[in-house]
């Protein structure tokens, strides 16, 4: 299916406000399409798998053991109907598998968090996890990084009747919501050091503490507000534009697995024969009202 049909995917009835003016209306993922793409993947031949420890591993198991989420409607969302995991991260996961394995559904699934993310690499329960993971020192102290293949920003998520915070310059004394684990805390420390500071351990449950009042305002990545926004979150809205620090989402390795060079060389060519900017259309561009196909991230 090309690209345009995408277009004639159904509406959803959704409509994104940003600090008042209509964003964006949300389309539901094309699935034919999406999966069609993954299909349509490159597969490595032999010499490719023998030249990778951690390919050739996964090749001899034929399962790769893959940590991400569930519930990440623009980048990793389980279809109950269906039982399939569609987004920009599954995407790019089952277009890794494919090319290792041959199949992109030759995968084992565990799901995982912004506290448990290094842990499943540490302890090997994983080959690799893809959940927008953002690079950073601290983190590649303890594991190794692909990429970067995907780059955002902060946000800051109000409720829709707030209009005492139009920014994160307004964050002083209020009381913020971030997730412990995530970048959230290191990004207030900086821009909104005067913020008082809730740490959650789940997304959830920091949506859930504004939704309900308890704080004034929820800082995370700018993408997963989007994602948020998307799932229908009409009683909140973004609060002026995003800040900081680009931040890079890496593929998550063990510490030291030549898996990073393999999965970069693949990397570059999605980018090359185009599958990257189809895949984003896909997943995030026609879905949120974007036309013009970002610049992947330089890789390394």
């Amino acid at each position: 299916m090309s690209i345009n049909s995408i277009l004639k995917s159904t509406v959803v009835a959704l409509s994104i406000m940003i600090g008042g003016p209509l964003f964006a209306q949300v389309t539901t993922i094309d699935a034919t399409a999406f999966d069609t793409l993954v299909a349509q993947g490159p597969v490595a031949d032999a010499a490719t798998i023998r030249s990778s420890v951690w390919a050739s591993k996964i090749k001899q198991a034929g399962t790769l053991r893959l940590g991400g989420t569930q519930t990440s409607n623009l980048f990793s969302l389980l279809n109950e109907k269906d039982g399939k995991i569609r987004g920009f991260d599954a995407g790019l996961a089952q277009l890794i598998t494919r090319y290792v394995l041959g199949d992109g559904s030759k995968y084992k699934f565990t799901q995982v968090n912004s506290s448990t993310r290094e842990q499943v690499l540490i302890n090997d329960q994983v080959d690799m996890v893809f959940a927008t993971y953002s690079i950073t020192p601290a983190r590649a102290e303890k594991i190794s990084f692909a990429g970067p293949y995907y780059t955002s920003q902060a946000g800051v998520l109000v409720k829709a009747n707030n209009k005492a915070i139009q920014s994160y310059n307004d964050l002083a004394g209020k009381k913020v919501a971030t997730q412990a684990g995530s970048t959230g805390p290191a990004i207030l420390a900086q821009f909104a050091s005067k913020a008082v500071v809730q740490e959650f351990q789940t997304h959830q449950e920091a949506l859930d503490s504004l939704r309900q009042g308890r704080v004034d305002a929820y800082v995370t990545d700018h993408t997963l507000l989007l994602n948020t926004l998307s799932l229908g979150a009409g009683d909140a809205k973004l609060a002026g534009e995003p800040f900081g620090a680009q931040d890079l989402y890496g593929v998550g390795l063990t510490k030291g697995s030549d898996g990073a060079a393999f999965i970069n060389t693949f990397l570059k060519k999605l980018e090359a024969d185009g599958t990257w900017a189809k895949l984003w259309t896909i997943s995030i561009g026609q879905r949120t009202g974007s036309t013009a196909v970002p610049t992947p991230p330089a890789l390394p």
